[in-house]
């Protein structure tokens, strides 16, 4: 099985990163990115890798039925969608043009993919046959899918975001759990419920910093061989009130 960023350019899940050992000393972005409202290309955000946020994202999206899924939602209502922690994820679209709102609690990174592959081992579904994928065979595929990428443009309050061709990363081999409603059945002639690995992701990805409270404007678009994304976010960062 395999897909791209067109056909599942993922989102806005949220990844519970409560075992992953994070302290406020691994906030600190790279030295050429400190003074800038992203991490940068070799951090740790939350003491954690990109290739892993990469392997929970796609974890967390795939295992999200589909009516639940904010990956097919149009106008941003399940941005919030089982969101929790200090960083939630963006997801991209199936094509074409995306405008979405979404508040967001201060103090919330933002982790989202710009143009990225999953592969994943399906035996006998999802235009795979019976012989088994190993990781060497699933990234043999995934190099060529992201190599076909031709431009990538992230703008935050029109400001853009560079060197995003520096951003690839590919994700550490994970498992997928597998929903009977789940986001891969509209172009997989229906994913049995299940749990199937080895899957793989490989991929450019950004993680902004947690932004200041008030409106802000993040744009995403990319172009592989003349497929394109373009996804607006309208983002509302919103006061955390504690009682």
């Amino acid at each position: 099985m395999n897909y791209v960023q067109g056909l599942m350019q993922a989102t806005v899940f949220a990844l519970a990163v409560a075992s992953a050992g994070y302290s406020t000393s691994t906030l600190a972005a790279d030295r050429d990115d400190d003074d800038v409202a992203w991490f940068g290309i070799n951090a740790k955000p939350y003491g954690v890798s990109y290739s892993e946020w990469s392997a929970r994202w796609w974890q967390h999206m795939v295992s999200t039925p589909s009516g639940d899924n904010s990956l097919i939602d149009a106008g941003g209502n399940k941005c919030s969608t089982g969101q929790s922690g200090p960083v939630w994820l963006l997801a991209g679209n199936l094509g074409g043009v995306s405008q979405r709102n979404c508040d967001v609690p201060a103090g919330t990174a933002l982790y989202f993919p710009i143009y990225n592959f999953i592969g994943a081992n399906t035996p006998n579904v999802c235009f795979q046959d019976a012989n088994d994928l190993s990781v060497a065979d699933l990234r043999a595929q995934g190099k060529g899918f992201v190599d076909a990428v031709t431009s990538l443009n992230v703008e935050l309050d029109d400001k853009p975001i560079p060197r995003l061709f520096d951003r690839r990363y590919r994700s550490t081999a994970f498992s997928l759990t597998v929903p009977s409603d789940n986001v891969f059945n509209a172009g997989c002639e229906g994913l049995p419920r299940g749990i199937y690995s080895p899957a793989i992701d490989e991929g450019y990805y950004v993680m902004l910093k947690p932004l200041t409270v008030g409106k802000h404007v993040l744009r995403i678009r990319s172009d592989a061989s003349g497929f394109g994304v373009d996804v607006t976010y309208n983002l509302t960062i919103v006061p955390v009130v504690l009682r």
